[in-house]
């Protein structure tokens, strides 16, 4: 693997195939070596440069055929420089890129180079990999065209860490906007109960205070040194969420059942999903009715499941088209706890079934 941290033995114990493939700037070099009494051949340094790069260097005839295949080539796409040399270049192109090298070539063939070309070549066990690759003609002594020398760098990790952040900004524009949503819920709730301005201002700082803490449990405990999980139990998780949404006296969101132990993922990831169905029941479901209530049952039987009950909203039916952002992160969530999510769109109101292996739950999946 790149980042590896071995010592490769000199050069010269391995013989570099591409003898003779010089571009002119090294070609002018190597007429020269006789400048330093004590300087290597300017030939033999540029293959000992070459076989320790760190980045994957190959050589191949205009054929495509490989003629060279330095050790980070080895380490990058698995195969050793005797299973390579002699091979065609598509020993590693997938089959579905497989046209691409028919431009490489007609580009080697015009004497042009192609600059940090990102694409997808295939390791010997079968997987792909994300490389960015460079690709220069090769000229021998005379100046003829005769093959092409590749530099293929692994781009993988910073692929995954653009589509990581890409991720976190989607998942961050969908709670800013959820966060408008239930803010406006919040105020049609306090504008109901208050009587005076006063008591409206008091009451939405209450309620903004309880959403605070409600966010607060479902965040990592970050200080300067470490960063630790949080550990609370579903029910306080549960009041601590839905404490913004309560009327006065009436409850409207109430749970019963078995309560457990929640923390780390398995905490974050239960957040995530009740704070999901609650931004839904508060746009189109019961939290959207003034005398609309959730009654939250919790079961820990073989597994672990939550039954989530709607009344007193609006009807409700089932939504057309493939859903959101929302859509997508419930199904991520579900899926890393191995778990399901069933709905009833029943006329009276929304019936959701939450249920996770008991497997799930055990502090080592956290």
């Amino acid at each position: 693997m790149r980042g590896e941290t071995d010592h490769p033995a000199p050069v010269t114990a391995r013989e570099y195939k591409a003898e003779g493939i010089l571009p002119p700037a090294q070609r002018k070099a190597a007429s020269e070596e006789g400048a330093g009494i004590h300087a290597p051949p300017a030939q033999a340094l540029l293959a000992a440069i070459v076989e320790n790069s760190d980045d994957a260097i190959i050589s191949k005839s205009v054929n495509g055929v490989i003629t060279s295949w330095n050790r980070s080539a080895e380490r990058l796409f698995g195969f050793t420089a005797e299973d390579a040399v002699g091979k065609h270049i598509t020993l590693i192109i997938p089959e579905d890129r497989l046209h691409e090298e028919d431009t490489i070539i007609a580009s080697i063939r015009a004497g042009k180079r192609i600059e940090h070309y990102e694409t997808v070549r295939r390791r010997k066990d079968g997987t792909f990999l994300d490389i960015s690759l460079t690709v220069s003609p090769v000229c021998d002594s005379n100046g003829n065209i005769i093959g092409a020398s590749k530099v293929a760098r692994d781009v993988s990790e910073r692929k995954r860490a653009a589509e990581r952040q890409m991720l976190l900004l989607q998942e961050m524009n969908h709670r800013v906007k959820n966060i408008f949503a239930i803010m406006n819920a919040v105020i049609g709730l306090s504008e109901r109960a208050a009587t005076s301005a006063q008591e409206l201002a008091s009451d939405m700082r209450e309620r903004i205070a309880a959403l605070a803490i409600a966010y607060e449990l479902t965040l990592p405990d970050i200080s300067r040194d470490m960063i630790q999980s949080r550990e609370t139990t579903l029910f306080t998780l549960v009041k601590a969420l839905f404490a913004a949404h309560q009327n006065g006296n009436i409850e409207r969101v109430s749970i019963r059942g078995h309560d457990i132990t929640v923390h780390g993922a398995m905490l974050t990831s239960l957040a995530l999903l009740l704070h999901e169905f609650s931004t839904n029941a508060i746009k189109y479901g019961a939290l959207s009715a003034h005398d609309g209530r959730i009654d939250i049952d919790v079961r820990c039987d073989t597994d672990f499941t939550l039954l989530w009950t709607e009344t007193g909203g609006p009807p409700v039916k089932r939504p057309e088209g493939a859903g959101g952002f929302g859509t997508q992160l419930e199904r991520a969530t579900i899926g890393s706890l191995q778990g399901s999510i069933q709905r009833e769109w029943n006329p009276a109101g929304l019936r959701i079934a939450l249920r996770i292996p008991a497997a799930a739950l055990s502090p080592t999946t956290s």
